[in-house]
């Protein structure tokens, strides 16, 4: 009998802790903060809440086993940091140029196609988690690729330092 009181008093203390970490865990930032740049010309855009959290859940998701942290697992010398993605070609420090590479990935030096090894949608028969993204959900992952350094600062790509 204390037993089964005493699973049902671990649910609900862990459920009330749930709520108010979530709670506190979701985080109202401020346009200054949500403004990326959005294309190669230096355009801004204010980052909605909503593509705030549809961003990193939709990263987590689907590039988050890879790319944990900012890092690259599979080339920790190129990561998602706004150093690296503004010294590939094309550049890729920008809300469009993230989108274009994740419909058509390029080497570093934009030379050959990778869709055979980097998750893209059109690479989409090989990695199914692509398939459903449409082109928001991808602008959303871009936003929060480029949200990052501006929240985790210098750990977002960080590598081995930090994660």
């Amino acid at each position: 009998m204390l037993k089964k009181y005493s699973i049902v008093y671990s649910i609900f203390l862990l459920s009330i802790f749930n709520f108010f970490v979530t709670n506190a865990l979701a985080i109202d930032l401020d346009e200054a903060t949500r403004t990326v740049i959005a294309d190669s010309t230096g355009n801004t855009v204010i980052l909605t809440p909503e593509q705030v959290k549809r961003g990193k859940r939709l990263f987590n998701a689907t590039c988050g086993a890879c790319h944990v942290g900012g890092v690259t697992k599979t080339n920790p010398n190129v990561g998602l940091d706004p150093e690296a993605l503004s010294l590939a070609t094309p550049r890729r420090d920008n809300i469009a140029g993230l989108v274009d590479y994740l419909k058509n990935p390029t080497t570093y030096d934009g030379l050959e196609s990778i869709a055979d090894v980097h998750p893209s949608i059109k690479s989409a028969d090989i990695y199914p988690r692509m398939r459903s993204l449409t082109n928001e959900d991808l602008y959303a992952i871009a936003g929060h690729v480029m949200l990052q350094p501006k929240i985790v600062t210098e750990k977002w790509g960080g590598g081995k330092i930090y994660y």
